[in-house]
């Protein structure tokens, strides 16, 4: 049995079985878990072991089936996004020994995916990232997955408070608790303290949101207003407010989160069907006030008195002032035309509420990261950052701590890597997912969708401040790890029969919203477009926002105002099927593919 909690100590780098307050190191390492799946690989390799024990097993292990055979992928949570140097360096090394793609991928979930890796290598990676701390202990499977939360938290101008020390309290009370080892589905968590939402709280089954109140004889106490029952997939939802306010400090986020954990988990009628076993269709079918009701009865047993929820040892504190560069004595500045500069310290470079510090999004294409990127990512955070970088739900990288002075020091390093592209979040910046590169349940190339729509914006050439901030997301599938339910303009991967034959599709959305105030889902149009039309689409709705709109009109505004028919009607002609021939051809392959397109949907390993 493993322990309910793992006892909390502040622990070194020379012995990282045991909780600690270095940058990165969140999840404690515990090795024999790497033995234990070399074992288990080793008797399943050789029929000594079923199938569907070993993928529970492997499942929790972070190591996730794809849809080609004797292959995986790898998924290593970096809690709130923390990652060090020395950890860039090891994913570089990994990747290099392990990856056959000799690439990682940043998720928009703030984790590193690392695809195609032989059974018995996945363990051999999965023990070396943990020399640096890295873990991807429930990464997978049923369990407690990455807890997300805001890049700029510590040190951005709008928070309340930093929510980092929390977030990582309850990422090392619920790793490896036995409550969350076998639930009907998956709970993901966010935590956010600023109004902007750059965690998307809303779309998680369980989310924190930065409050403080004033308590009589007490002054002012730190709290989160808690969220459960958001999700996207076939059946999108907000989260709605379980406790406007729930204290920090004192271990009571622990303690009511526990409760739903335990009520979710007796929830046997969700196990009947793992595609719908989400906290939100408990949430939907009976309501919020029904769980609280039931929060506050699971909080009257006898369990509550068996648990310590006292997160004093268990915080994540770290001063990362302490480990900021001090002022250089020389920096670099730009010679002659410095537009280029100028375009990405506007686009890419927000102050700190720290005077004298900014910090520096790194913009990440399709969130992929080759080994000597990493490696010189390395560099640049320990030249010019504080402690450490933290990846972003846009895929992106955040660096911290950065002199102002330093800046274009910092662009020019990533220049030389091919990262010092501006635009970060903004239209040219396409999120997806990885699709039928590597998913079972991918229906489309999103990723080469992903290429294909890019390319189109920079044709584009968009000046256009307002167009600039649209946003771009396309899903291999409904269920929306890219999250295109709250794009701007968002895709799905479908399909469109001809016949006997079929043509890679995608339905879209338009209108979302996650980001600078409530979340809202984009509306669904009612049409399918051919793969190869999407970019045209894209470029047709584009322009036509920007010759029709109101002055000074927002997309989301926009949309609401002319309503999705006009969006309908202006790319009708690209959905009309054509009959597959030499000269149609192209029509019927995906892109980055070479053969006819067809559906080979398998069974994911997430509902397992």
């Amino acid at each position: 049995m493993e322990p309910v909690s793992i006892p909390a100590q502040r622990g070194t780098l020379e012995d990282p079985e045991v909780l600690q307050n270095v940058p990165g190191h969140v999840i404690p390492i515990l090795r024999r878990e790497y033995d234990d799946f070399k074992t288990e690989a080793t008797r399943f390799l050789e029929g000594e072991l079923a199938e569907d024990e070993f993928i529970k097993f492997r499942l929790k292990q972070g190591v996730y089936g794809q849809r080609q055979p004797d292959v995986q992928m790898i998924r290593v949570k970096l809690p709130f996004g923390g990652i060090t140097p020395e950890q860039l360096e090891k994913f570089a090394d990994v990747i290099e020994k392990y990856v056959p793609l000799n690439k990682g991928h940043i998720t928009t979930r703030q984790n590193i995916q690392m695809h195609h890796v032989p059974l018995l290598d996945a363990e051999k990676a999965i023990r070396e990232l943990g020399e640096v701390g890295l873990s991807s202990r429930e990464g997978c499977g049923n369990t407690m997955r990455n807890v997300t939360g805001d890049p700029w938290a510590g040190v951005a101008k709008d928070e309340l408070f930093d929510l980092t020390p929390y977030a990582g309290a309850y990422v090392r009370y619920f790793v490896r608790h036995p409550t969350t080892q076998a639930m009907p589905r998956k709970v993901k968590t966010a935590f956010d303290a600023s109004l902007q939402g750059r965690a998307i709280a809303e779309i998680h089954d369980i989310a924190f949101r930065a409050r403080v109140r004033e308590i009589e004889g007490r002054g002012e106490v730190r709290g989160a207003q808690m969220l459960v029952g958001g999700g996207t997939s076939i059946m999108p939802r907000t989260a709605p407010v379980l406790y406007e306010f729930v204290e920090l400090d004192n271990g009571d986020y622990l303690r009511i989160t526990e409760a739903v954990m335990r009520i979710f988990d007796r929830q046997e009628w969700l196990r009947a069907n793992r595609a719908r076993a989400r906290i939100k269709v408990f949430v939907d079918k009976y309501g919020i006030d029904e769980l609280r009701r039931q929060v506050e009865e699971e909080l009257e047993g006898e369990w509550v008195s068996e648990r310590d929820f006292s997160i004093e040892r268990r915080l994540f504190s770290d001063d990362e002032r302490e480990s900021a560069p001090a002022p250089p004595q020389t920096f670099g500045t730009p010679n002659g035309d410095t537009s280029e500069f100028e375009r990405f310290r506007a686009a890419n470079v927000a102050e700190q509420k720290q005077d004298g510090f900014v910090t520096v999004e790194v913009k990440v294409t399709r969130g992929d990261l080759q080994p000597e990127q990493l490696r010189g990512l390395a560099d640049i955070v320990r030249t010019y950052a504080g402690g450490y970088a933290r990846s972003t739900v846009q895929q992106n990288l955040v660096l911290r701590w950065v002199r102002h002075e330093s800046c274009y020091d910092v662009w020019r390093a990533l220049c030389e890597l091919g990262l010092g592209e501006p635009g970060s979040r903004e239209i040219s910046d396409v999120v997806s997912c990885p699709g039928t590169d590597s998913c079972k349940l991918g229906i489309t190339s999103s990723m080469g969708l992903n290429e294909a729509v890019q390319e189109r914006i920079e044709q584009m050439r968009i000046s256009d401040p307002l167009t600039r901030q649209i946003h771009i997301k396309m899903s291999g599938c409904p269920n929306g790890c890219a999250q295109h339910h709250v794009a701007d303009i968002g895709f799905y991967g479908a399909s469109i029969k001809v016949g006997e034959h079929t043509i890679p599709a995608y339905i879209a959305h338009v209108g979302g919203r996650y980001e600078g105030g409530d979340v809202a889902f984009g509306a669904r149009l009612k049409l399918r477009l051919p793969a190869k039309r999407v970019p045209e689409a894209v470029e047709r709705w584009i322009r036509h926002y920007e010759s029709t709109r109101q002055d000074g009109e927002a997309w989301d505004a926009f949309v609401g105002r002319v309503g999705t028919s006009e969006f309908e009607g202006l790319v009708k002609d690209l959905t009309l099927p054509v009959d597959f021939g030499l000269e149609t051809m192209n029509e019927f392959i995906d892109w980055n593919r070479g053969s006819p397109f067809k559906v080979e949907r398998g069974e994911g390993e997430c509902a397992v």
